[in-house]
């Protein structure tokens, strides 16, 4: 495999089709069985590679290098093949920020400042979405899930106690292709949201974006995001600016 995207499954995504477009290498789907992937890190038989779902956090022991950015949030989901040395790197918190802020726009705001944000998940994305959060000047910053371990609240503590939150990212496989009616979170729990973000990209609207929007509230799914950090790898897979703009 020359380039290509790594994870357990991946029959939902569109990362070949984007990186076709760009026209400047051939790009695969390799799906990874749990237990396979210091296997095929250590092979190195790969120029370079997108990682998702579940090894953002898995693939950082496998590296001879991390970005600081990258080490700082604690998930890689770009890794570059240099001479047999192994760099990796973190271009979702480029898509995440990207896509919080189209969200914000259609609010009027510009940033999270003064807001509480809560993040469904606990995985490598959603420690991307806290860097994200923070770095956008969110005053509170909230990662939730069923059991409530590893830092997080319970999604019924949420509700009791942040119910005046702002914004909600969803950073779960809740609502993906094929179970696309799952939601993660019962928004009418949450009163005071100014945008909701699902980086979920199939479908295009999940049934968490489509509730958010029933509601008046400003919400995207993740294509954006993806298109994005699509981008910004593409520029450290072959060391060129991209052409043109999202």
């Amino acid at each position: 495999m020359e380039y290509g995207l790594i994870g357990e499954k991946l029959g939902h995504s569109f990362s070949e089709i984007i990186h076709r477009e760009f026209g400047e290498y051939d790009y695969r789907l390799h799906e990874i069985p749990r237990g396979e992937l210091d296997a095929f890190m250590a092979a190195r038989d790969f120029r370079g590679i997108n990682v998702t779902i579940p090894y953002k956090k898995d693939v950082i022991p496998c590296l001879d290098h991390t970005d600081p950015a990258a080490e700082k949030i604690g998930a890689v989901n770009t890794v570059v093949n240099r001479d047999g040395k192994l760099y990796g790197y973190n271009t979702d918190i480029t898509g995440i920020t990207a896509l919080i802020k189209r969200v914000l726009a259609r609010s009027g705001r510009t940033d999270l400042s003064g807001l509480t944000v809560l993040i469904a998940g606990t995985g490598g994305t959603s420690l991307t979405a806290v860097a994200a959060a923070h770095g956008l000047g969110a005053v509170n910053v909230i990662r939730m899930s069923r059991t409530g371990r590893d830092g997080a609240t319970t999604y019924y503590r949420a509700e009791k106690r942040h119910s005046d939150a702002g914004f909600l990212i969803n950073c779960t496989p809740c609502g993906m292709y094929p179970d696309d009616e799952s939601i993660p979170v019962r928004l009418s729990r949450f009163g005071s949201l100014v945008g909701v973000v699902d980086v979920i990209y199939n479908p295009l609207r999940t049934r968490l974006v489509r509730a958010a929007l029933k509601a008046g509230i400003p919400a995207e799914g993740g294509l954006y995001m993806l298109v994005s950090q699509a981008v910004a790898a593409y520029e450290l897979f072959t060391g060129k600016k991209a052409d043109g703009g999202l």
